[in-house]
Protein backbone atom coordinates (compact mmCIF):
# COMPACT_ATOMS: atom_id res chain seq x y z
CA UNK A 1 0.00 0.00 0.00
CA UNK A 2 2.84 2.40 0.82
CA UNK A 3 4.48 1.63 -2.54
CA UNK A 4 1.21 2.40 -4.32
CA UNK A 5 0.93 5.76 -2.56
CA UNK A 6 4.52 6.66 -3.49
CA UNK A 7 3.86 5.81 -7.15
CA UNK A 8 0.77 8.04 -7.13
CA UNK A 9 2.78 10.89 -5.59
CA UNK A 10 5.53 10.58 -8.22
CA UNK A 11 3.06 10.60 -11.13
CA UNK A 12 1.31 13.63 -9.67
CA UNK A 13 4.63 15.50 -9.35
CA UNK A 14 5.76 14.95 -12.97
CA UNK A 15 3.37 17.51 -14.57
CA UNK A 16 4.49 20.09 -12.02
CA UNK A 17 8.09 19.63 -13.12
CA UNK A 18 7.14 20.04 -16.78
CA UNK A 19 5.29 23.27 -16.04
CA UNK A 20 8.05 24.92 -14.04
CA UNK A 21 9.08 28.27 -15.61
CA UNK A 22 12.67 28.98 -16.51
CA UNK A 23 14.64 30.41 -13.64
CA UNK A 24 16.15 33.86 -13.91
CA UNK A 25 19.87 34.34 -14.04
CA UNK A 26 20.48 34.63 -10.32
CA UNK A 27 22.01 37.92 -9.33
CA UNK A 28 22.02 39.26 -12.90
CA UNK A 29 19.81 40.41 -15.73
CA UNK A 30 16.42 38.60 -15.85
CA UNK A 31 16.10 36.06 -18.64
CA UNK A 32 13.48 36.29 -21.39
CA UNK A 33 11.55 33.20 -22.38
CA UNK A 34 12.97 31.75 -25.61
CA UNK A 35 10.37 30.68 -28.21
CA UNK A 36 10.31 26.90 -28.59
CA UNK A 37 11.08 26.13 -32.25
CA UNK A 38 12.42 22.63 -31.63
CA UNK A 39 9.77 21.04 -33.87
CA UNK A 40 9.87 23.68 -36.61
CA UNK A 41 12.23 22.37 -39.29
CA UNK A 42 12.34 25.70 -41.16
CA UNK A 43 13.47 27.49 -37.99
CA UNK A 44 16.08 24.83 -37.22
CA UNK A 45 17.41 25.02 -40.78
CA UNK A 46 17.67 28.82 -40.57
CA UNK A 47 19.36 28.44 -37.19
CA UNK A 48 21.88 26.03 -38.71
CA UNK A 49 22.65 28.57 -41.45
CA UNK A 50 23.17 31.35 -38.88
CA UNK A 51 25.31 29.07 -36.75
CA UNK A 52 27.63 28.15 -39.63
CA UNK A 53 27.90 31.75 -40.88
CA UNK A 54 28.31 33.58 -37.58
CA UNK A 55 29.36 31.11 -34.86
CA UNK A 56 31.43 28.42 -36.53
CA UNK A 57 34.16 30.90 -37.49
CA UNK A 58 35.46 30.87 -33.89
CA UNK A 59 33.41 28.29 -31.97
CA UNK A 60 33.58 24.63 -32.85
CA UNK A 61 30.89 22.01 -32.28
CA UNK A 62 33.18 19.02 -32.11
CA UNK A 63 30.44 16.57 -31.07
CA UNK A 64 28.30 17.28 -34.14
CA UNK A 65 28.79 16.11 -37.72
CA UNK A 66 27.40 17.98 -40.69
CA UNK A 67 25.52 14.91 -41.89
CA UNK A 68 23.46 14.92 -38.70
CA UNK A 69 21.65 17.91 -40.22
CA UNK A 70 19.68 15.36 -42.21
CA UNK A 71 17.59 15.02 -39.05
CA UNK A 72 16.26 18.57 -39.55
CA UNK A 73 15.28 17.95 -43.18
CA UNK A 74 18.45 18.88 -45.09
CA UNK A 75 19.85 16.71 -47.87
CA UNK A 76 23.54 16.02 -48.36
CA UNK A 77 23.54 18.29 -51.42
CA UNK A 78 21.97 21.15 -49.46
CA UNK A 79 24.50 20.71 -46.68
CA UNK A 80 27.38 20.56 -49.14
CA UNK A 81 26.29 23.55 -51.23
CA UNK A 82 25.18 25.88 -48.44
CA UNK A 83 26.83 24.99 -45.13
CA UNK A 84 30.26 23.52 -45.81
CA UNK A 85 33.48 25.47 -45.94
CA UNK A 86 36.07 24.75 -48.62
CA UNK A 87 37.67 21.36 -48.08
CA UNK A 88 35.10 20.09 -45.56
CA UNK A 89 33.07 16.94 -46.17
CA UNK A 90 29.51 16.10 -45.21
CA UNK A 91 30.71 13.49 -42.74
CA UNK A 92 33.19 15.81 -40.98
CA UNK A 93 32.84 17.16 -37.47
CA UNK A 94 31.98 20.84 -37.05
CA UNK A 95 35.44 22.09 -36.14
CA UNK A 96 37.27 25.38 -36.70
CA UNK A 97 40.73 25.83 -38.12
CA UNK A 98 41.71 28.44 -35.51
CA UNK A 99 44.02 27.02 -32.88
CA UNK A 100 43.34 27.40 -29.16
CA UNK A 101 46.65 29.28 -28.81
CA UNK A 102 45.71 31.88 -31.42
CA UNK A 103 42.22 32.23 -29.96
CA UNK A 104 43.58 32.90 -26.49
CA UNK A 105 46.04 35.46 -27.87
CA UNK A 106 43.41 37.30 -29.91
CA UNK A 107 40.41 37.13 -27.56
CA UNK A 108 42.01 36.57 -24.16
CA UNK A 109 40.37 33.13 -23.87
CA UNK A 110 39.69 30.24 -26.22
CA UNK A 111 36.05 30.31 -27.43
CA UNK A 112 34.17 27.36 -25.89
CA UNK A 113 32.87 24.46 -27.92
CA UNK A 114 29.14 24.93 -28.53
CA UNK A 115 28.13 21.28 -28.89
CA UNK A 116 26.42 21.20 -25.51
CA UNK A 117 26.46 24.88 -24.48
CA UNK A 118 22.66 24.95 -24.08
CA UNK A 119 22.75 22.07 -21.63
CA UNK A 120 25.71 23.58 -19.78
CA UNK A 121 23.92 26.90 -19.33
CA UNK A 122 20.78 25.10 -18.26
CA UNK A 123 22.63 23.81 -15.21
CA UNK A 124 23.67 27.34 -14.32
CA UNK A 125 20.60 29.43 -15.13
CA UNK A 126 17.64 27.09 -15.15
CA UNK A 127 17.11 27.20 -18.92
CA UNK A 128 19.95 27.18 -21.41
CA UNK A 129 17.73 28.34 -24.28
CA UNK A 130 16.47 31.31 -22.26
CA UNK A 131 20.01 32.20 -21.25
CA UNK A 132 21.33 32.15 -24.82
CA UNK A 133 18.25 33.93 -26.20
CA UNK A 134 18.61 36.81 -23.72
CA UNK A 135 22.41 36.89 -24.01
CA UNK A 136 22.38 37.33 -27.80
CA UNK A 137 19.81 40.13 -27.54
CA UNK A 138 21.43 42.23 -24.79
CA UNK A 139 24.72 43.31 -26.35
CA UNK A 140 25.51 47.02 -26.26
CA UNK A 141 28.37 49.25 -27.37
CA UNK A 142 30.91 49.93 -24.63
CA UNK A 143 34.12 51.81 -25.60
CA UNK A 144 35.75 50.83 -22.31
CA UNK A 145 35.89 47.17 -23.35
CA UNK A 146 38.71 45.78 -25.57
CA UNK A 147 36.21 44.58 -28.18
CA UNK A 148 34.01 47.67 -27.90
CA UNK A 149 31.06 45.56 -26.69
CA UNK A 150 29.50 44.55 -23.40
CA UNK A 151 26.52 42.43 -22.39
CA UNK A 152 23.81 42.64 -19.74
CA UNK A 153 23.67 38.90 -19.08
CA UNK A 154 27.44 38.36 -19.11
CA UNK A 155 29.09 41.52 -17.81
CA UNK A 156 32.51 42.37 -19.30
CA UNK A 157 32.15 39.61 -21.86
CA UNK A 158 35.21 38.88 -24.02
CA UNK A 159 33.18 37.83 -27.05
CA UNK A 160 32.36 40.65 -29.52
CA UNK A 161 28.84 41.10 -30.86
CA UNK A 162 29.08 39.00 -34.02
CA UNK A 163 25.46 39.72 -34.97
CA UNK A 164 25.74 43.50 -34.73
CA UNK A 165 25.17 44.05 -38.44
CA UNK A 166 21.82 42.30 -38.11
CA UNK A 167 20.75 43.98 -34.87
CA UNK A 168 22.49 47.31 -35.25
CA UNK A 169 24.55 49.31 -32.77
CA UNK A 170 23.02 50.22 -29.41
CA UNK A 171 24.19 51.82 -26.21
CA UNK A 172 22.80 51.00 -22.78
CA UNK A 173 21.45 53.55 -20.33
CA UNK A 174 21.98 53.03 -16.61
CA UNK A 175 20.73 54.98 -13.60
CA UNK A 176 21.84 54.93 -9.98
CA UNK A 177 19.08 53.99 -7.58
CA UNK A 178 18.86 53.31 -3.86
CA UNK A 179 19.39 49.70 -2.93
CA UNK A 180 16.10 48.48 -1.39
CA UNK A 181 17.98 45.82 0.58
CA UNK A 182 20.76 47.96 2.07
CA UNK A 183 20.31 51.50 3.37
CA UNK A 184 22.76 54.08 2.07
CA UNK A 185 23.87 51.96 -0.88
CA UNK A 186 23.12 52.66 -4.54
CA UNK A 187 22.86 50.19 -7.40
CA UNK A 188 23.59 50.64 -11.10
CA UNK A 189 20.27 49.76 -12.78
CA UNK A 190 19.68 49.17 -16.48
CA UNK A 191 17.23 51.73 -17.90
CA UNK A 192 16.97 50.75 -21.57
CA UNK A 193 18.79 50.77 -24.90
CA UNK A 194 19.36 53.63 -27.29
CA UNK A 195 19.89 52.90 -31.00
CA UNK A 196 23.01 54.44 -32.53
CA UNK A 197 22.85 52.71 -35.91
CA UNK A 198 20.00 50.46 -37.11
CA UNK A 199 20.80 46.97 -38.36
CA UNK A 200 19.70 45.16 -41.48
CA UNK A 201 16.83 43.57 -39.52
CA UNK A 202 13.99 45.08 -37.55
CA UNK A 203 13.79 44.29 -33.83
CA UNK A 204 11.15 41.62 -34.48
CA UNK A 205 13.12 40.05 -37.33
CA UNK A 206 16.26 39.97 -35.19
CA UNK A 207 14.44 38.34 -32.26
CA UNK A 208 13.07 35.71 -34.64
CA UNK A 209 16.54 35.03 -36.08
CA UNK A 210 18.02 34.67 -32.60
CA UNK A 211 15.19 32.33 -31.62
CA UNK A 212 16.01 30.17 -34.66
CA UNK A 213 19.71 30.16 -33.80
CA UNK A 214 19.09 29.29 -30.15
CA UNK A 215 16.64 26.54 -31.13
CA UNK A 216 19.29 25.02 -33.38
CA UNK A 217 21.98 25.23 -30.67
CA UNK A 218 19.56 23.60 -28.21
CA UNK A 219 18.72 20.88 -30.73
CA UNK A 220 22.42 20.32 -31.42
CA UNK A 221 23.10 19.68 -27.74
CA UNK A 222 20.69 16.72 -27.89
CA UNK A 223 19.48 15.83 -31.40
CA UNK A 224 17.24 13.04 -30.08
CA UNK A 225 15.43 15.26 -27.57
CA UNK A 226 12.11 15.24 -29.46
CA UNK A 227 12.16 11.43 -29.71
CA UNK A 228 13.08 11.25 -26.02
CA UNK A 229 10.08 13.43 -25.11
CA UNK A 230 7.75 11.31 -27.24
CA UNK A 231 9.09 8.18 -25.55
CA UNK A 232 8.59 9.85 -22.17
CA UNK A 233 4.90 10.41 -22.95
CA UNK A 234 4.45 6.72 -23.77
CA UNK A 235 6.28 5.72 -20.59
CA UNK A 236 3.99 7.94 -18.50
CA UNK A 237 0.93 6.48 -20.23
CA UNK A 238 2.21 2.98 -19.50
CA UNK A 239 2.82 3.85 -15.86
CA UNK A 240 -0.67 5.34 -15.64
CA UNK A 241 -2.22 2.14 -17.02
CA UNK A 242 -0.04 0.04 -14.72
CA UNK A 243 -1.20 2.18 -11.78
CA UNK A 244 -4.84 1.37 -12.53
CA UNK A 245 -4.06 -2.34 -12.89
CA UNK A 246 -2.02 -2.37 -9.67
CA UNK A 247 -4.81 -0.54 -7.84
CA UNK A 248 -7.46 -3.04 -8.95
CA UNK A 249 -5.21 -6.02 -8.17
CA UNK A 250 -4.52 -4.58 -4.75
CA UNK A 251 -8.25 -4.15 -4.10
CA UNK A 252 -8.98 -7.68 -5.34
CA UNK A 253 -6.25 -9.21 -3.17
CA UNK A 254 -7.35 -7.54 0.06
CA UNK A 255 -11.14 -7.66 -0.36
CA UNK A 256 -11.51 -11.02 1.38
CA UNK A 257 -8.87 -10.37 4.01
CA UNK A 258 -10.37 -9.54 7.39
Amino acid sequence: MKLLKKLIAILAFVPALAAMPALANEGGHPLDRAPDQSKNLSSLQNGAKLFVNYCLNCHSAASMRYNRLRDIGLTDDQIKNNLLFTGDKVGDLMKVSMSAKDAKEWFGAAPPDLSVIARAKASEAGSGADYLYTYLRTYYQDPSRPTGWNNLVYANVAMPHVLWQLQGVRTAKFVDEKDPHEEGKTVHTFAGFETVKPGTMTATEYDTAVADLVSYISWMSEPVQNKRRQLGVWVLLFLGMFLVIAWRLNASYWKNVK
